[in-house]
């Protein structure tokens, strides 16, 4: 067996997201103030920076002031489009009602904000990161956590490449890289696989209720010039969902004649015949969001999960040797659907703290002063205030609950500070028996609003080794068709917004088909899954959607 081979650094961060990128040219801009040196390398597991970025997005810049002061003026491409219409919808199944803006909070009204690609935003960040010295490996995929003998994280290794489906070595076999760090921060985004791992040994979530997801799925439409109005923002609420289910749709318009739209459900859902996807595919059909399509053309497609827990979510952030960045910590403020300057923020603080730590010989330990400084930060007060919405939501339902939870943020901008907390409970407890589930029969596609999985996961241009070990891990693979089936007709068949997984066979003979290669990283199978028998590992390093503009 071949050995692997070791690179040490000051700070090795996984993942090339807002938080990472901002975390690694944290540390570098302190390293030069104070004229000193700092390695730093970044792991993504996607081709490129940016892959596997997918946001709306809304971009509230408050963090990137902070970290770049200039970045308008340098070219970056958020600065292209700011905001500048704001509108808030409530749907009925051919109505529309605007919610007037006075009705809500200021910081609910996208002023100074800006729309645009993420993942572009990320390449750039990436640029400014490498000018500075940090080391960018794209295609790296880390596969698994390092420990001293101490039990203090000491690293991580990449995953192999070259492994066959059945585990044997190709004549192109390479062993994975170890890269060892004074302190790593994991920066994976929603539902880390290697985060998972660390709130289980370090006991991470003791005391949080546990984080709570949506699943979005998004597209991009080149729309018709005249329907174009660079800056409008929409979101709506309401109609295809029911009372009981919540989430809402999204649309904005960005450079180039291009609208960004997409739906986002939460994975709370009861019912096992809701598809997320095909509540999307259907949301477009609406009079309202229809006109603004007509003419246009797709172009771009994926999914991904999102962090909902908030305030009372986040777990602990640091533990012996690493920390916790961005929303594989959950950052996100559900209300104003924006998490990329918290993610920002937090990465920029983990920074500060482990080039104190580095700087006066210390490594290895807890970063003590990152969790201090989030919470006196601008990122817990603004969490805080509004940690009520989404249980609220949840509880009372899209109609009553809406409208408490604009109560608790009015309450909470005015400075009268609700006395409670309320807690979530995970995603995939409750999920009702399909025997007394209402099915769902969902329009079948047009390909003119309306497409298949398939096709859609086509624009994604997700693309993984075929013949590598399947990424998506059954603890029991009896639970599909032997649990999940007669119970729950197989939900996956329907959560999952890529096809990867099929009910297959007749009668007695049926069988559980993993089409992994269709795989867009969204992370839904590992969340709402409600045996939690299905855990989603890297594939090889490289895998996965390449979104170009998302």
């Amino acid at each position: 067996m071949s050995e692997r081979e070791s690179m040490p650094y000051d700070v090795v961060i996984v993942g090339a997201g807002p938080a990472g990128l901002a975390a690694a040219i944290r540390l570098k801009q302190l390293a030069a103030d104070a004229g000193a040196e700092i390695s730093v390398c970044i792991l993504e597991k996607g081709s490129e920076v940016g892959a596997h970025i997918l946001s709306g997005a809304v971009v509230d810049p408050k963090a990137l002031d902070e970290l770049i002061p200039d970045w308008r003026e340098q070219g970056c491409p958020l600065a292209a489009t700011p905001v500048t219409e704001n509108h808030h919808w409530w749907l009925g199944k051919t109505s529309r009602s605007a919610i007037p803006e006075f009705m809500t909070p200021p910081f609910m009204h996208n002023k100074g904000t800006y729309t645009g690609s993420l993942g572009n935003l990320c390449r750039w960040l990436a640029d400014r990161a490498g000018e500075l010295g940090v080391e960018i490996f794209p295609g790296f995929a880390a596969a698994e956590i390092l420990y001293d003998d101490k039990g203090v994280v000491k690293g991580v290794a990449t995953g192999d490449m070259g492994v066959a489906r059945d585990g044997s070595h190709k004549p192109d076999y390479q062993p994975g890289l170890e890269l060892h760090a004074k302190y790593t921060f994991f920066a994976e985004g929603a539902r880390g696989h290697l985060t998972k791992q660390l709130v289980s040994k370090f006991g991470l979530r003791d005391g949080v209720s546990p984080q709570i997801y949506g699943i979005g799925i998004k597209e991009l439409w080149d729309i018709a010039p005249e329907k174009h109005v660079p800056g409008k923002v929409i979101h709506t609420q309401g109609w295809p969902l029911d009372d009981a289910t919540q989430g809402g749709g999204f649309l904005y318009h960005q450079a180039d004649g291009q609208v960004a739209l997409g739906f986002v459900v939460w994975l709370d859902y009861r019912n096992p015949f809701i598809s997320p996807f095909h509540e999307m595919q259907r949301w477009k059909t609406h009079p309202a969001i229809a006109d603004i399509l007509q003419g246009a053309k797709r172009v771009s497609y994926g999914a991904r999960a999102i962090s909902d827990g908030g305030w009372q979510a986040v777990p602990k952030l640091v533990m012996p040797g690493a920390a916790l960045i961005g929303c594989t910590a959950g950052f996100l403020n559900v209300p104003r659907i924006k998490g990329s300057h918290t993610a920002m923020k937090t990465g920029m603080m983990a920074a500060e703290a482990a080039f104190a730590a580095i700087q006066s010989g210390r490594e290895g330990d807890e970063l003590a002063a990152y969790p201090q400084a989030y919470e006196d930060s601008w990122v817990y007060k603004e969490l805080r205030g509004v940690r009520n919405v989404a249980p609220l939501v949840k509880k009372f339902g899209a109609t009553w609950g809406t409208f408490l939870a604009g109560v608790a943020m009015w309450s909470e901008h005015l400075g009268l500070r609700w006395p409670f907390t309320m807690k979530h409970h995970a995603d995939y407890e409750g999920m009702t028996h399909a025997a007394y589930a209402r099915p769902i029969d969902y329009p079948k596609p047009d390909n003119v609003l309306m497409f298949d999985r398939l096709s859609s996961v086509f624009l994604s241009n997700t693309n993984h080794e075929e013949d590598q070990p399947v990424h998506l891990k059954l603890a029991d693979p009896t639970i599909p068709i032997r649990v999940n089936l007669p119970l729950y007709a197989e939900p996956a068949q329907r959560y999952c917004p890529a096809g990867v997984y099929e009910v297959v066979g007749e009668g007695s003979d049926l069988r559980f088909q993993i089409n992994a290669q269709n795989c867009v990283h969204c992370k839904t199978c590992d969340i709402k899954d409600p045996s939690q028998n299905i855990t989603w590992v890297v594939p090889e390093g490289g895998g996965g959607p390449n979104y170009p503009n998302m």
